[in-house]
């Protein structure tokens, strides 16, 4: 009776050290990652964290597959129908939003975490300046628009080091400009997909030094993938981006199969950080991907 007793409370405490709650979100884009670079390019840091977390490689952007209608999308858990950004430059919603929050946007995952839980640390460090435009400056602790993804990367570093962020979106954008001045497909791209997982590769060392680990989930995402020097249209190359996640609640080395649409990402982050979506998203949390 007694080793029944013992093994059902060993059991207990390890599911319990196995269910480590989500403290901290980091959420890793790269601008113009199309899905389709895996096959042609070495990734060590995105494939590691493929294996150790979830992944697909044919979710899919909103239309059209431009920059800031999709990272609209990716924080506001709806897409341009409803928030309202449509073009790939919008710096306010084309069309009215259906919805507008205590900060005068669309509903965003800052808003929701600020309100929910106020005491957040919260940061958006980010290469391209249209970022800006995305989300709501007083809902964050910090707002960055560095020059270049060395900088951002670095700037991501130490933010993570000594701030410890609740949530932190990082954009990386040298993948999207080599896209445009050389185009997809080339040598070039793929060298700069390979700067861009180095990159990442820092980030996950900095969440480790600051011994964040074990209670930090990490999304890596892209807004669009390309043709030639562009996107913007329906070819797959431009749809499908990469869908990583890792971390505590996450299963591990396994492909999600259930389709994933890049509002998704906003409700999968929502339920791991304990926070309601409001009436208006139309995303749903990606439970495949979900322990």
């Amino acid at each position: 009776m007694k080793l029944t007793r013992l093994l059902i409370l060993l059991s207990m405490l390890a599911a319990r050290a196995q269910a480590q709650p989500v403290k901290h979100v980091i959420l890793i884009g790269s601008d113009g990652f199309g899905a389709y670079a895996f096959n042609n390019t070495k990734v060590p840091n995105l494939r590691k964290m493929m294996e150790q977390g979830s992944w697909s490689l044919q979710t899919r952007t909103v239309l059209p597959s431009s920059s800031a209608a999709n990272w609209a999308s990716m924080v506001m858990g709806a897409g341009p129908e409803l928030h309202g950004y449509t073009t790939w430059g919008s710096k306010k919603p084309d069309m009215p939003a259906r919805v507008l929050d205590e900060y005068g946007m669309f509903p965003t995952l800052y808003a929701l975490l600020r309100k929910a839980k106020p005491n957040s640390e919260i940061g958006v460090i980010y290469e391209w300046d249209g970022i800006g435009y995305l989300f709501p400056k007083a809902a964050v602790n910090k707002d960055l628009n560095a020059n270049g993804d060395i900088a951002v990367t670095k700037a991501a570093v130490d933010y993570i080091k000594t701030s410890q962020p609740t949530f932190l979106f990082v954009h990386l954008h040298d993948v999207d400009s080599v896209g445009h001045n050389v185009g997809h497909h080339t040598p070039e791209y793929y060298a700069a997909i390979e700067r861009t997982d180095t990159h990442i590769g820092e980030i996950l060392q900095a969440i480790t030094d600051a011994g964040m680990e074990k209670n930090t989930v990490v999304l890596f995402s892209a807004d669009h993938g390309g043709v030639n020097k562009g996107h913007g249209s329906i070819s797959m190359n431009e749809m499908q981006i990469p869908w990583i996640i890792k971390g505590p609640r996450i299963k591990t080395n396994h492909e999600v199969t259930a389709s994933i649409m890049t509002f998704d990402t906003a409700a999968t982050l929502a339920k791991l950080l304990g926070l309601t979506p409001p009436q208006v998203w139309i995303g749903r949390p990606v439970t495949d991907a979900l322990k």
